[in-house]
């Protein structure tokens, strides 16, 4: 078994969030990525629910759908939803629910009656919070979400700040969070991170919290960096930071194959 962790699917004419940072260039089917994994022998993916479709996750739902044995989700949901709605997410494949809180200048308050309600609710229901926010940001916004009990995995090496690397504190909060056992980090899309080679955070992550709190994830298509990426290029990293063949193994399968039920 290898888990890519981090897909996307997008049509053009769907209806799109206002206030978004980037859109979909072209239609992009889950068959075309089920035909992608099948090239390079990925046997299961996760979707990831685009942040410009906000909370209309219909998309990845009827590729859940069509996909049940291969392919799981997380969806972005309104902190006040009814509870028979996140019944039916995770019934439908939905195992993590995301907070893309990147670029906002009003970040919600996760400490808050409203979200600290969807983290309980997410909780017992087995259902992970995804966080992909700016490092400098994680400090405040990470605490909060742990101390609801519920299960926490952190986009994008957990976007550490360039200028200050493994030494910023949004990035030690990450790494002491892997330490607690209580958050997972993708290691996806080095690309965003501002130019910094992804080689020390993989050693940092590797060393607070072992493979079993990493997963890997190809962050296909690459949104707004289409034309500088392959899915070859996005193994081969994965390959030259995890030398490591059991390593590996953990995060292409045994982590994954936990945290979303495959």
């Amino acid at each position: 078994m290898r888990i890519d962790s981090h897909t996307h699917i997008m049509v053009r004419d769907s209806a799109l969030v206002p206030g978004r940072h980037s859109e979909p260039k072209r239609d992009i089917t889950a068959e075309e990525l089920l035909a992608l994994f099948d090239k390079h022998e990925i046997t299961h993916g996760v979707l990831t629910q685009p942040s410009f479709y906000g909370t209309d996750n219909s998309l990845m739902l009827e590729a859940l759908k069509c996909h049940p044995e291969r392919l799981r989700g997380t969806a972005i949901v309104a902190p006040e939803i009814p509870e028979q709605e996140l019944d039916a997410l995770y019934r439908a494949g939905i195992r993590g629910l995301r907070l893309n809180w990147l670029r906002q200048n009003d970040v919600p308050n996760p400490a808050g009656t409203a979200y600290q309600r969807l983290f309980s609710l997410a909780r017992e229901r087995g259902l992970h919070i995804e966080l992909y926010i700016e490092g400098h940001k994680m400090k405040q916004v990470l605490p909060p979400i742990q101390a609801s009990g519920a299960a926490v995995v952190v986009d994008h090496f957990g976007s550490p700040e360039p200028e200050s690397g493994i030494t910023g504190e949004g990035f030690k909060a990450v790494l002491a969070g892997m330490s607690a056992g209580n958050t997972w980090v993708k290691l996806s899309a080095p690309y965003r991170l501002g130019g910094a080679p992804a080689a020390p955070y993989v050693r940092a992550l590797l060393q607070a919290g072992g493979p079993s709190q990493l997963m890997w994830g190809s962050d296909w298509p690459w949104v707004s960096h289409e034309g500088t990426q392959s899915y070859e290029r996005c193994l081969a990293d994965f390959e030259s930071w995890i030398p490591d063949p059991q390593q590996r193994t953990a995060i292409w399968c045994d982590t994954p194959r936990r945290l979303f039920g495959f």
